[in-house]
């Protein structure tokens, strides 16, 4: 029996667990760490979903205690599970497991991978913040238009208790209320749920898998983290970023997704420099010139927006898309410059709690606040770092109407952005096709 530790984020690391090690005994998992996701550390998976083999649950520890937890434990193999890191960063990693005396392993697709019943389209991206999201609620509205029962299955994001979100199905506003949704994850399904699509997600792929194909004609997996899909696609989609060049070929396990994409999307385009979306289709054609490529914009527009010309404003945007993601800036940003706003403030001095601690971990944010919300705790210091913040408007850009989650002493603009595909193909014509 091999000693392992399965380092992760709360997603990948529990469903490669789940899929790969869960009833084999010639492993036992000595315990999950953790990173990226503030306050997931320091508690158990628990008996109720690790198996017959653990019955007291699997401790969760700090990455940083990896080193000593290798040595104590006796750990003969650690598995990487999480994702939207640089490959010079999995690389140390691999290298201070080596240097304990352990072996370093990533699973791969064929081990990960769920077969499904129905047919499966995948979306997933290159690196966090690409535009998947507006991507899979365009396919999600187009297999509804062709008359398919479509369900979308959420990449994980289980923050809270574990066993009540093994299996979570989202209908309606009342579920993710009942389901105690973070922000991020609100971010994710209420376009959803707001276009009338089916939303599963949670923490066992499997039975997720099981219950949604009762309700479905096909699964739609909305990929997240710029993870590899949980589930065998028949057609892999992946959105690109020409703001960000290169990072497809220097991120994981974005690189996977690039090379193993049927379709590649290049998307904002309305907003992109030429001479970087040439570099990306000097990259296609390198390393998989045989995916069909779609050219689309992510056109923007705030209801009321004239109210922002001339006025200092505060920019609110998608926390992962610039933490993980590392941009700095986003559609916020977009539609302050496009409606003419005559100042964008900084919000670092205005921050509080784990807010601040943000802006010190991630030094390239200057004229943003991102829209935390791992908690209610989090949710209630993004709200008073909004209203201490001295400006006029606030222009919220998180995929969410942030104006109706908080209460605030500001008006709240909110951006919407959607997928609009440039000449052909597009994706109806693929979907058609398919």
């Amino acid at each position: 029996m091999k000693n392992v530790i399965i380092m992760g984020a709360a997603g990948r690391d529990f469903h490669n667990f789940n899929v790969f090690f869960r009833n084999k005994k010639n492993y036992c998992i000595r315990g999950f760490t953790a990173t990226q996701i503030p306050d997931i550390e320091d508690r158990k998976y628990p008996a109720e979903l690790a198996g017959e083999l653990y019955p007291d649950g699997i401790p969760i520890y700090p990455e940083e205690d990896l080193k000593n937890l290798i040595r104590e434990s006796d750990i003969a193999e650690v598995y990487f599970s999480y994702s939207d890191v640089p490959h010079t960063y999995v690389m140390h990693l691999a290298s201070e497991v080596q240097a304990a005396g352990a072996s370093f392993n990533l699973l791969g697709p064929d081990e990960t991978m769920i077969k499904s019943q129905l047919p499966v389209i995948s979306v997933c991206a290159v690196r966090t913040g690409c535009g998947k999201s507006q991507t899979t609620r365009k396919i999600a509205l187009l297999l509804k238009e062709m008359g398919r029962r479509v369900v979308v299955i959420r990449h994980p994001m289980p923050y809270g208790d574990l066993i009540k979100q093994k299996v979570q199905r989202f209908a309606t506003y009342e579920d993710m209320v009942a389901h105690e949704c973070t922000i991020e994850e609100m971010e994710e399904y209420e376009p959803h749920i707001s276009n009338g699509i089916l939303v599963y997600a949670g923490v066992d792929y499997g039975a997720i898998l099981k219950e949604a194909e009762k309700e479905a004609d096909i699964i739609l997996w909305d990929g997240g983290n710029n993870d590899i899909p949980f589930y065998r696609a028949d057609l892999e989609i992946v959105v690109v970023d020409p703001h960000r060049p290169g990072h497809e070929l220097s991120y994981y396990p974005g690189e996977t997704n690039f090379r193993r994409a049927d379709v590649l999307i290049i998307n904002k385009m309305d907003t992109a420099k030429q001479e970087n979306v040439d570099k990306l289709m000097e990259n296609i054609q390198a390393f998989n010139p045989d995916a069909t490529i779609i050219r689309a914009n992510s056109p923007i527009t705030v209801p009321e927006g004239e109210q922002i010309q001339g006025k200092t404003v505060l920019v609110v945007e998608d926390g992962p898309t610039l933490t993980h993601g590392e941009m700095a800036f986003g559609a916020g940003i977009v539609a302050a410059e496009k409606y003419g706003a005559s100042n964008i403030v900084d919000p670092r001095p205005y921050a509080v709690g784990s807010i601040r601690e943000t802006f010190s971990k991630y030094t390239h944010l200057d004229k943003v606040l991102p829209a935390m919300g791992y908690g209610q705790d989090q949710i209630s210091e993004l709200s008073q770092t909004i209203d201490r913040v001295e400006c006029d408007l606030v222009i919220g850009a998180t995929p969410i109407d942030l104006g109706r989650l908080i209460q605030s002493n500001k008006k709240i603009l909110r951006v919407t952005y959607d997928l609009e595909e440039i000449g052909t193909p597009d994706l109806k014509e693929i979907l058609k096709d398919y």
